[in-house]
């Protein structure tokens, strides 16, 4: 009999459609892995951030069981990342959570900080406040130094012009921002008088 070369691809085709056929149809243990209540997301929900880190703005996907991080991983169904994340990115579940090297348990990090911290002058220390004074006392200082590098007037041919500009201060906007948010940094920093504006994302 003989066998041309068309006919030894269909013949083969068909034996590697039965077996396929045979093995999904047996019970293969591989395939019979059904989630049971040890499986780590069970009873979680999903949410959607931004890693962090750099300029590229990957998505993630955070998994939370009673408000506690349980797992973070890329979000397949971004359009940066498509569910990869780098080394750094992949780590950011540590800004909250580690793993003891000995016992191999998941803690909570003991040197996270979760409320702002100020060093007052002439201090070696760290004082906690309140996220309310955090934002008074940068404020004021903002104010403070608006107004001591303020330039009203500027000569310019002999003529003394209005600029309204402050010198003594820059603004450096991240790139993860979306439009709407850097529109509104861009127009506060305007209301300054800031002339220095920057953005990572042009970088």
């Amino acid at each position: 009999m003989e066998l041309s070369r068309r006919g030894f691809l269909k013949g083969a085709a068909g034996a590697a459609g039965v077996g396929m056929a045979y093995g999904l149809s047996s019970a293969a243990p591989a395939l019979a892995v059904e989630a049971s209540e040890e499986w780590k997301l069970v009873n979680t929900e999903e949410y959607t951030n931004i890693c962090c880190y750099c300029a590229g703005g990957c998505g993630s996907l955070c998994s939370v069981r009673d408000g506690e991080l349980i797992n973070l991983e890329g979000d397949p169904d971004h359009p940066v990342n498509e569910g990869g994340l780098c080394p750094k990115g992949a780590t950011m579940f540590q800004l909250r959570n580690v793993v003891d090297p000995k016992t191999r348990e998941v803690t909570k990090s003991k040197v996270r900080q979760t409320k702002p911290l100020v060093r007052r002058p002439n201090s070696t220390k760290w004082e906690p406040i309140s996220w309310e004074d955090a934002v008074k006392e940068i404020a004021l200082k903002v104010k403070a130094t608006r107004d001591k590098g303020f330039v009203e007037t500027e000569e310019v041919n002999g003529k003394q012009l209005t600029v309204n500009r402050c010198e003594s201060i820059a603004s450096l906007g991240g790139s993860q921002q979306n439009s709407e948010e850097e529109y509104l940094i861009l127009k506060m920093m305007r209301a300054l008088g800031i002339v220095a504006i920057d953005n990572q994302a042009r970088v």
